[in-house]
């Protein structure tokens, strides 16, 4: 079975990385989907996004990185899939993922949504927090692995 993971994640945090490690051993196989159209000022573009996200999960067979535009539903039945894995840190998560959930079932019935729940030590970190932290010159050891700190660095 398929699933796919989207988002803008501008950058990938250690929070995405939990989920995407865990549905990687969920699904046989797990698209990491990078939306190129968001309604987001992004701060990466979706090129650096993706080639990132490439070095992140290199190590992972199962794992194929992709950057889409349009609805995610019409991305996820282009490529197969069958579930939209998305991450829930909090109750504001939970009110807004369930909410497109229920609007992309009607779109695409054939198309289930899962959450996965964030581990307590991630469920404050978000990827704009780490932006805002990173552009004041803070340290985002914490929150991100020390490739996508690396990768950050190097853009300054």
């Amino acid at each position: 079975m398929i699933a796919l993971y989207p988002g803008s994640f501008d950058p990938f945090t250690i929070g995405h990385e939990d989920i995407i490690s865990r549905a990687a051993k969920t699904f046989d196989g797990l698209v990491v989907g990078i939306s190129e159209d968001n309604a987001k000022d992004n701060f990466l573009n979706y090129e650096q996004r993706l080639n990132l996200a490439q070095v992140l999960f290199s190590s992972f067979s199962n794992i194929q990185i992709s950057c889409f535009r349009g609805l995610t539903v019409d991305f996820a039945k282009e490529l197969g899939a069958e579930i939209i894995v998305r991450g829930i840190r909090n109750v504001t998560d939970y009110e807004s993922e369930s909410q497109m959930a229920q609007l992309n079932k009607q779109l695409a019935p054939s198309v289930e949504t899962i959450f996965l729940n964030s581990p307590d030590k991630y469920r404050s970190i978000s990827s704009t927090l780490v932006r805002q932290i990173h552009l004041l010159d803070g340290d985002i050891s914490s929150f991100v692995s020390p490739i996508t700190k690396d990768f950050l660095l190097k853009l300054k």
